[in-house]
């Protein structure tokens, strides 16, 4: 579990403990993921069962992260499951997020998937079994006022996703892309702390979910071979919406996007018109106050 040492990540590793799975957790902050590593410890099921702690930035040096999958591979065998949870987010309008921003949150959200996904999969392909696990986030399927640099980064994730199901399925391995929504983790936190007035009011249309309880749909999508994870109802009908061309599980979840795309379009058509009247009241606010300041 790549991003493993908080959030969404911790508690899919702590789930996966708790059905008796080897863990290795990776992140950068070392003492962070030996603080984790007792936490997961205490669900044992057995005493066979061992987490791993591994601190490696999987953003920047491909290498790196290839020699300490491998590392991790002959201690504890080979990966029947890795999980893509590493990310990070700015928030803000376009014009006033920095340049190198949008590359930082381009190399974490998406290349951060890659490397690790990458390493993994010539011993998955060979084994002919695997799942690989890649979080993206609601923001991956709609763009929204002040994710300029983080929606794009969570689309990505998609196309490539997509793009290596059709690869590897005739091997058995199946990847699940999960749309999780705003979630009550430190991450959400400190991203909550420099939101737009704009982004704010919007995400307040929807509920915060606990990170438990996303880890929990996410581990059970993977282990089915689902494609698309989603949670609530809300990401049930952004599934279907953005489904297009991609791959589906059963001919049920293929008659139920069929079905319910049509309706599904005019309840989101109606969240789109309330998202734009945000923005607009909120620039006419803005626009009343820098005109009072001015007159002042």
């Amino acid at each position: 579990v790549t991003g493993g040492s908080s959030g969404i990540g911790k508690c899919i590793a702590i789930e996966c403990y708790k059905q008796g799975a080897f863990i290795t957790l990776i992140a950068r902050d070392e003492n962070k993921l030996l603080q984790t590593k007792k936490e997961i410890e205490t669900y044992s099921v057995n005493d066979k069962q061992v987490v791993l702690c591994i601190s490696v930035d999987v953003s920047k040096d491909y290498e790196q992260v290839e020699n300490v999958l491998k590392q991790a591979q002959e201690k504890l065998g080979p990966v029947d499951m890795l999980v893509n949870c590493a990310g990070t987010s700015v928030t803000g309008k376009f014009e006033d997020i920095e340049v190198n921003s949008f590359e930082r949150l381009m190399a974490v959200n998406y290349l951060g998937s890659v490397y690790p996904s990458r390493a993994v999969i010539a011993t998955m392909k060979e084994r002919r079994m695997g799942r690989i696990v890649f979080v993206s986030s609601q923001a991956g399927q709609l763009g929204l006022f002040g994710y300029t640099a983080y929606s794009p980064t969570k689309f990505a994730l998609r196309g490539l996703a997509e793009a290596l199901q059709m690869e590897v399925k005739p091997y058995n391995i199946y990847i699940t892309v999960a749309y999780p929504p705003d979630t009550d983790t430190p991450g959400f936190a400190e991203e909550s702390k420099t939101k737009p007035l704009e982004t704010k009011l919007i995400s307040e249309t929807s509920s915060v979910c606990q990170a438990e309880q996303v880890a929990r749909v996410i581990v059970k999508d993977a282990i089915q071979g689902n494609f698309n994870s989603s949670v609530g109802s809300d990401g049930y009908m952004l599934s279907i919406l953005t489904s297009g061309m991609s791959p589906v599980t059963s001919i049920t979840e293929g008659l139920q996007q069929v079905v319910c795309m049509g309706i599904f379009r005019i309840i989101g058509l109606f969240y789109l018109g309330s998202f734009d009247s945000i923005v607009r009241r909120c620039m006419m606010q803005r626009e009343k106050s820098e005109s009072a300041d001015k007159n002042e």
